[in-house]
């Protein structure tokens, strides 16, 4: 959460002329909810079934960067999906930052934990983001986060 997946992707697909989705969006407009009503109507369970049918949906198409909700990164299922389909970079930021950028945003279930439990959240999340392809700094500049993934484009076609 917070970490600038939203805001770089678009950066990227723009870099890159290709389509960009972000998971969560797709999910309430296939719900017609927000994220925060089906967490609280449906319940968590349901929205995390939800979002990992979306991601294998939006998979399919060619020439697009997805931005995934940080629940879904943490899940190993969809970690280890997601890297069969393409290039899988994870924007890391300390717990400090995340606090700072999130705040006490309402449209985000999971704030409404305490610090304690927030930070057991994060490091936990942390130890699956570890499996992502690619590391970047989410505080660094964005355009020279994308030259880094550019890097790493050529890197990663030519492991296929």
């Amino acid at each position: 959460m917070c970490s600038g997946k939203t805001t770089f992707g678009r950066l990227l697909s723009k870099s890159l002329g290709w389509s960009f989705i972000d998971v969560d969006q797709e999910v309430e407009k296939r719900e017609g909810i927000s994220i925060r009503d089906i967490f609280e109507r449906k319940g968590e369970e349901y929205f995390r079934k939800l979002e990992l049918e979306v991601l294998c949906s939006i998979s399919e198409k060619e020439k697009v960067i997805i931005s995934t909700g940080g629940g879904l990164g943490a899940n190993l299922e969809a970690m280890e999906f997601m890297k069969t389909k393409g290039l899988v970079v994870w924007l890391k930021i300390d717990f400090e930052t995340f606090l700072e950028r999130c705040g006490q945003d309402p449209s985000r279930p999971l704030l409404k934990r305490g610090k304690e439990e927030l930070l057991r959240l994060f490091e936990n999340r942390s130890q699956a983001y570890k499996q992502a392809h690619l590391v970047l700094d989410g505080t660094g500049n964005p355009e020279e986060l994308i030259l880094k993934v550019f890097e790493a484009c050529k890197d990663y076609r030519n492991t296929l």
